[in-house]
């Protein structure tokens, strides 16, 4: 296989698992959202509670996005798959 079929192959799966890697947090962070507001709504005098558990969530969630970013960087800018 020539270099340009395997950059072209980095390339796309480095496209596929950033955007599976950004949508799944997106979902993630949408719903963890949506619950913590709606408790929120539900228990006003638990709200610090609620809103610190909420971010630590949101931020180990951002954290699985980088993941997927670093990934892609490897796989476009230091590919361990060329010859």
């Amino acid at each position: 296989m020539d270099n340009s079929a395997v950059l072209t192959m980095s390339v796309l799966a480095a496209s596929i698992a950033l955007g599976l890697c950004g949508i799944g947090a997106a979902i993630g962070m949408g719903v963890s959202t949506s619950k913590a507001f709606e408790g929120i709504a539900r228990q006003p005098d638990a709200e610090p509670a609620i809103a610190r558990s909420m971010l630590i969530a949101l931020a180990f969630m951002e954290a699985i996005a980088i993941y997927g970013l670093v990934i892609a960087f490897i796989l476009i800018f230091a590919n361990p798959f060329k010859g």
